[in-house]
């Protein structure tokens, strides 16, 4: 065991708190925390992401993440970032492009209606807001069956032209309620949104700096990671969930984080961030 390994585990005794606590509170996984205080930094995601899990960890057991750092840079590794192949699930993946498919063909369907339903708004308001002339010139009279009182019993039933037709009712507008995204707190170096008025997470994620190293967690049932590795600059990312989910990035500034149509600001420095997106079913 390091020497930086014994000092963080000696604060974290102090604070009774366990590696499944000190799991849950920094989202990092235990088989780290556990290679962190043995200085085993090789099973780390990679060297450039070390610094920011034991920055962590200082954070969690009250120490001074950067007096640390500054204390042991000779024995933490050089921050360079280690490319790792994205690993992903089949089933995921097979899951995902099936439910895009689905989505894409209802969101034409429902487009194509919404063109009709306007179309038809429009003409029906157009006409209703046109005054109508006293003997329109080219609108056909309305034919009544009106006995003539002047006419003696036995004459036939001369036609009588009723000029007023009943105006058409314009219909109801149509209300659409539009998903809202929010943030809520930010606690524990972890940022919560919550995500209203929509059954379903769609994220987005463009690295638009240099290579960053991420991981998203899907929140159901049971916690399962869906994905994590580093990602080069202009790689493009997305995700549908129908649960809320955890993220992790390793440089919040090399990152374009879009909610639901929503832009999640993750901040102009290149620290490590946390993302908690909760949704909110209707």
């Amino acid at each position: 065991m390091s020497d930086l390994g014994q000092l963080l585990r000696k604060a974290r005794l102090e604070k009774k708190i366990s590696l499944e606590d000190l799991q849950e509170s920094t989202k990092i996984r235990k088989r780290y925390l556990e290679a962190i205080e043995d200085g085993n930094y090789k099973i780390l995601p990679g060297n450039f992401y070390v610094r920011a899990f034991i920055k962590s960890y200082a954070e969690a057991v009250g120490l001074e993440p950067n007096e640390i750092l500054s204390l042991y840079q000779n024995v933490i590794p050089a921050a360079e970032p280690d490319h790792i192949e994205p690993t992903r699930s089949k089933r995921t993946t097979r899951n995902t492009e099936r439910m895009g498919k689905w989505v894409s063909t209802v969101m034409m369907i429902a487009f194509f209606v919404l063109i009709l339903g306007i179309i038809y708004y429009y003409i029906i308001t157009n006409y209703n807001s046109k005054p109508h002339e006293a003997n329109p010139v080219n609108e056909p009279n309305r034919v009544t069956d009106k006995v003539d009182p002047n006419a003696n019993s036995g004459s036939v039933t001369t036609p009588v032209y009723d000029k007023k037709a009943p105006a058409v009712p314009a219909p109801p507008p149509v209300s659409v309620v539009k998903t809202e995204v929010k943030l809520v707190k930010s606690q524990g170096g972890t940022d919560y949104y919550l995500v209203s008025n929509a059954d379903k997470l769609m994220i987005q994620m463009k690295v638009v700096g240099d290579a960053c190293w991420m991981q998203i967690d899907s929140l159901g049932e049971q916690r399962d990671m869906l994905e994590q590795g580093t990602f080069t600059k202009g790689k493009e990312q997305s995700w549908e969930l129908t649960n809320s989910a955890f993220m992790i990035f390793g440089r919040s500034n090399a990152v374009e984080l879009n909610v639901n149509g929503t832009l999640i600001v993750l901040g102009d420095t290149p620290n490590a961030k946390r993302v908690q997106i909760d949704l909110q079913k209707v």
